[in-house]
């Protein structure tokens, strides 16, 4: 297990060469990986979000596929479709881009509701029903969406469903003084893609998504999220609360995270540390109250006692 946390670490660190100052993101984005969901990045246009995404996908040694989101595309540009063949008269499947380990997502909320809806149940079930067949999609699959704000031009918004399939959402925010100085001096990183070192694979991914599922939770720890669960389902503040979907994705993040601090048993430390991200896009405020997701996270944080 030790080697395989290096090489974790290791990982963060190759894809900190790219991606400056952020080493949060970067073991969010490994949490969320390890924990076998999948992660959108909102965030104004600029600030790194396809640059982490193809860093990590170096890192990562998965096969790898971008497909850049615009209002005219269709499902089947993402799914694929039967082409006829004269010579054989017949109509054979060709594969689109979503058959891949890694799926890049640029840009989701410029695409179509109904074409964002052609990745729900790839990222639910990690397969695709295409003219009434089902194919599955290689493991491990993993997902992740950029996002510009709702307020940009060209966007529509994700629909919930469509929100609920991400395990995690983040964002990079600007880089510190330090981060952008040693950018500016050393020119894009985006030039140095190409020299990461692909440290983690398919089989390490799946072992180590194998080692999460036994992470030890303890009743305390487990009572824990079940008091900011019910907090969110009963506070004024809240219109609907995490639903049991999303409470076991904070379970399941909550773990992964763990295994990246090296721990094999679960600490109220690691459900903090995950809540922001597994909860913020899927809280909903009251009609009556400004708060958004972030805000209502610190609302449960600040007002759910760790101890009873």
């Amino acid at each position: 297990m030790q080697s395989e946390l290096e090489l974790l670490r290791a990982a963060s660190a190759e894809i900190g060469k790219i991606v400056l100052g952020k080493e949060r993101q970067i073991q969010q984005s490994l949490c969320c990986l390890l924990a076998g969901g999948h992660l959108l990045i909102e965030d104004l246009p600029g600030v790194g979000k396809t640059t982490l995404s193809q860093a990590f996908a170096a890192v990562t040694g998965l096969g790898y596929r971008r497909v850049q989101f615009t209002s005219d595309m269709l499902p089947s540009d993402i799914l694929g479709v039967s082409i006829f063949d004269r010579n054989s008269n017949a109509f054979h499947f060709h594969p689109g881009p979503i058959f891949t380990q890694f799926l890049l997502v640029d840009e989701i909320n410029r695409a179509s509701p109904k074409t964002q809806s052609a990745l729900l149940e790839a990222m639910a079930e990690g397969r695709v029903t295409t003219e009434g067949e089902t194919r599955d999609l290689p493991r491990p699959f993993f997902v992740m969406a950029t996002q510009n704000p709702w307020f940009q031009s060209g966007t529509f918004p994700l629909p919930e469903s469509q929100l609920d399939r991400f395990l995690m959402r983040i964002s990079l925010g600007y880089p510190d003084e330090r981060s952008e100085r040693q950018l500016l001096e050393g020119g894009d990183p985006r030039e140095q893609l190409g020299q990461l070192r692909a440290l983690l694979s398919e089989e390490l991914i799946l072992s180590l998504r194998e080692r999460v599922k036994k992470v030890e939770v303890r009743a305390s720890v487990l009572s824990y999220m079940q008091r900011l669960i019910a907090f969110s389902r009963q506070d004024a503040e809240i219109a609907f609360g995490l639903s049991t979907r999303a409470a076991l994705a904070l379970l399941q993040c909550a773990k992964a995270w763990a295994l990246l601090e090296g721990r094999d048993y679960l600490l109220p430390d690691d459900v903090q540390a995950v809540l922001e991200p597994v909860a913020a896009h899927r809280l909903q405020a009251a009609a009556d109250s400004n708060a958004d997701g972030a805000e209502l996270v610190t609302r449960m944080l600040s007002q759910v006692s760790v101890l009873i």
